[in-house]
């Protein structure tokens, strides 16, 4: 059998009590359903948090859990019509890591369903060399949506977010395989970094 590809899952929210770990349990069980292995990568992580201030072994750290990704899959809600702040730190405290990685984006949030953070995110993947999906998967007013656990209560709901989800995991699929067999053939170096 085939090698399970790894997915680093990275989550956008740091706040006590945040939806972000519902969502995000729910969508690391359809990865795994779908073929996938992940590396969850959580800035609310103690060895993580410090990221925020510029620690040096913090950073090290995050350079780590995201060695040897296949690729990532960023779950965050929206704030204030874009990605939360921390978030963009994390992402910006690494660069080699990303380059000639396929991003797929998840978002949540009230009747936009993050969809603004998600487009935000964009621009700032792109410059770190990433290919972002096209295909995203939002949720508007997941509190409403996900029990504790991270189940949907909906079955129509589940069927619906199921559905895109298996799209979403096709297109990840692809330019997994993609990207990984283009760094093989070539490396990748960035003339600007």
């Amino acid at each position: 059998m085939a090698e399970r590809k790894c997915i680093g899952v990275i989550l956008g929210s740091i706040r006590e009590g945040r939806i972000n770990d519902r969502v995000a349990s729910w969508v690391i069980r359809q990865m795994e359903i779908h073929g996938f292995a992940t590396r969850t990568i959580d800035p609310a992580d103690p060895d993580l948090l410090p990221v925020q201030m510029g620690d040096a072994a913090a950073i090290k750290r995050l350079r780590e859990r995201m060695a040897d990704l296949d690729g990532f899959v960023i779950v965050t809600p929206e704030y204030n019509h874009a990605e939360p702040g921390h978030l963009k730190t994390l992402i910006d405290s690494v660069t080699a890591e990303w380059w000639g990685r396929p991003v797929g984006l998840i978002g949540y949030g009230g009747i936009s369903g993050g969809l603004r953070a998600l487009e935000a995110l964009r621009i700032i993947l792109a410059e770190l060399h990433t290919v972002t999906l096209r295909d995203t998967v939002s949720f508007a007013s997941p509190w409403r949506k996900f029990d504790e656990l991270g189940h949907m209560t909906d079955p129509n709901d589940a069927a619906a977010a199921e559905a895109a989800m298996a799209v979403f995991a096709h297109r990840l699929d692809w330019w997994v395989e993609a990207l990984a067999n283009a760094r093989h053939a070539r490396p990748y170096h960035p003339e600007d970094e």
